[in-house]
């Protein structure tokens, strides 16, 4: 490593394009990994926006990867059997339910004083709820006990309810590594097994990898994970080997909604800026994006989302920092430690041998 990445080189050259840095921007991981003439950084834009839930992404990774199923519990709290990313969950589709209104919605869908609890638990119970399957009378039937509130489609089931309800909203993610601009699992791992690749993405090597298991605290998002059976290290590799033949990664490939968007980073983050503006101007206020910004604690991440609440809403650390960041300032700490118990026992001793002579 480069003086400039451990001592205070670093922080005066913050925007340096190569070079072994442990945090700020850095516009070139390829090459500050001694890739020459590497292709374009690649990445993923995951747009929570258009999720199904479908988990189709989770299902494409493991066949593709081979990766072994990982139990299939459901979480109790939600539609959700993978739980989160793991040694054997590449892909985590999460599941988060809540009261809130999803802003901007088209007439005659929207759901505003809507308890689907409530609903649900009422189900063939009385006429305002009957039942799987049932459907609303077109306006015209005289024999109706409601007419269809306004906007409801005839012969539907009304999008509409009884006054007095509140509002469900589902927001669906589909969670993966973020290859990261400052990877600390790779700048910690003593064996090289994770290394940076042309792509600029972090791979990890089963073969190399002794299960010191280093990585895994260093990781700010919790992604990489220990297999329990043999103690090695697995996460997402992006597809590392179908990159390299031009085909896009399993997930994006299987995804039915475009929901993961794969390809060139920069031209994903100017994509997902426009993706922002417009459902902001559409009305969903709470639209942002996250992880995009080379500025931020890991400098930014090759695979960033566009969430519709908090970080913290989707299991994602409000603020990610790597974890390497600030060890020139522990080794320096440390030095100047060591060097004050050294002159201090070095004077007690000068000291109890000139009472000695006395």
């Amino acid at each position: 490593m480069t003086d400039s990445g451990l001592g205070e080189g670093l922080r005066t050259r913050p925007d340096a394009g190569h070079g072994n840095q442990l945090y700020g921007p850095q516009h070139d991981v390829a090459g500050a990994a001694g890739h020459l003439d590497a292709p374009p950084r690649m990445g993923f834009f995951t747009d929570t926006s258009v999720c199904i839930g479908c988990k189709a992404c989770e299902v494409a990774c493991k066949e593709w990867n081979a990766v072994p199923e990982d139990g299939l519990l459901l979480t109790g709290m939600s539609y959700d059997n993978t739980q989160g990313l793991s040694a054997d969950t590449w892909r985590h589709v999460a599941f988060i339910e809540q009261r809130k209104p999803m802003g901007g919605q088209e007439p005659g869908v929207s759901h505003e004083g809507v308890d689907v609890f409530d609903a649900a638990s009422r189900l063939g119970t009385d006429p305002a709820s009957p039942g799987p399957g049932a459907t609303a009378p077109a306006p015209d039937t005289a024999t109706a006990p409601d007419p269809a509130p306004a906007g409801a489609p005839a012969g539907q089931i009304s999008p509409l309810a009884p006054d007095g309800r509140t509002e469900l909203r589902w927001l669906m993610a589909s969670d993966v590594c973020k290859h990261c601009t400052h990877a600390a699992c790779l700048d910690v791992c003593p064996t090289g097994a994770l290394f940076r690749t042309e792509f600029g993405t972090v791979v990890v090597q089963e073969d190399i990898c002794n299960g010191c298991g280093y990585c895994v605290p260093a990781c700010p998002y919790g992604v990489i994970d220990q297999r329990k059976d043999d103690g090695r290290v697995w996460k997402c590799t992006l597809c590392y080997d179908r990159l390299g033949v031009g085909q896009e990664p399993a997930c994006a490939k299987a995804c039915p909604t475009d929901s993961i968007q794969f390809g060139p980073l920069d031209e994903l983050r100017e994509r997902a800026e426009d993706r922002v503006a417009r459902l902001q101007a559409a009305g969903v206020a709470d639209a942002r994006l996250y992880g995009e910004d080379p500025t931020d604690g890991v400098g930014g991440d090759g695979a960033f989302f566009l969430l519709l609440d908090e970080p913290e809403v989707y299991g994602l650390p409000p603020d990610p920092v790597v974890t390497t960041r600030d060890l020139p300032d522990m080794w320096r700490h440390a030095a100047l430690a060591a060097a004050s118990l050294a002159a201090l026992a070095v004077t007690s001793f000068v000291r109890s041998t000139g009472r000695g002579r006395r």
